[in-house]
C-alpha cells in the first residue's frame, strides 16, 4: 500500500498493491493494521455505497457535526469520480482550503477524509459505483454541508454549474462563511504529519 498524504496534511491519496495475471488481478482493498501504521488510528463501523447513473452528478459537501463528526475512506468501485475534501477545522493552517483527486476502478486509488472536513465528489462516467468506509454512524440529526459551488471554496469541479447533477437538499447548503464553528485544529500537532 503507496500512501501519499496531500497538501493538507490530514487527508491522504491511497493507493492499495494490485497483484495481476492473465485471469485479472488480486487487491487488498483495507488492512485495519496498515491503514493505522501509514495513515490514522481509525476505527471504521459502516460501510456506504452510493450509485449515479448520469456523469455530472454532484454529490456534496457533506459532514457530520461532532459528536458524530466521520471520517471516510473513499473509493469508486465502478466508473470515477472527482473527490473533494475541505478543511473545516477552525484555527488549521489550511482552513477553507481544498484537495482533490481522480478516483477510479481502474487504478483503485483510495482518498481518506479524516473528521472535520466537508466531502464531495462528482461522477466522471455513467453508472459509478462509490463504496467508503466512515467512522461513526450516520446521524442525521447531526448532518451538515456546505454550498458544492461556494466561491470562497475556489473548486473547480469538471462539469461546473451548468452540467451538475444535485439532490435538492444539496442546493440549500450554507456558504462556508454562514458555518457555525464546529471543528478545530492543532497546528502543532498537525506540523508533526
Amino acid at each position: 500500500m503507496h500512501v501519499e498524504f496531500l497538501e493538507i496534511p490530514a487527508v491522504a491519496l491511497i493507493q492499495p498493491k494490485r497483484f495481476g495475471d492473465d485471469r485479472g488481478y488480486f487487491v487488498e482493498t483495507f488492512s485495519a493494521r496498515l491503514f493505522c501504521e501509514r495513515v490514522a488510528g481509525a476505527v471504521f463501523v459502516q460501510d456506504n455505497e452510493a450509485f449515479s447513473a448520469q456523469v455530472g452528478t454532484l454529490r456534496g459537501l457533506h459532514f457530520q457535526k461532532p459528536p458524530m463528526a466521520q471520517g471516510k475512506l473513499v473509493r469508486a468501485v465502478k466508473g470515477a469520480i472527482f473527490d473533494v475534501a475541505i478543511d473545516i477545522r477552525v484555527g488549521s493552517p489550511t482552513f477553507g482550503k481544498h484537495v482533490s483527486a481522480r478516483l477510479d476502478a481502474e487504478h483503485g486509488a483510495q482518498l481518506w477524509v479524516p473528521p472535520g472536513f466537508a466531502h464531495g465528489y462528482c461522477t466522471l462516467e455513467p453508472d459509478t459505483l462509490v463504496s467508503y468506509k466512515v467512522t461513526n454512524f450516520y446521524s442525521p440529526a447531526d448532518d451538515g454541508g456546505i454550498l458544492w459551488n461556494d466561491p470562497a471554496l475556489g473548486i473547480d469541479w469538471p462539469y461546473g454549474a451548468s452540467g451538475a447533477v444535485l439532490s435538492a437538499k444539496d442546493t440549500q447548503l450554507p456558504l462556508l462563511a454562514d458555518l457555525a464553528p464546529l471543528f478545530t485544529s492543532d497546528p502543532a500537532r498537525e506540523a508533526q504529519r
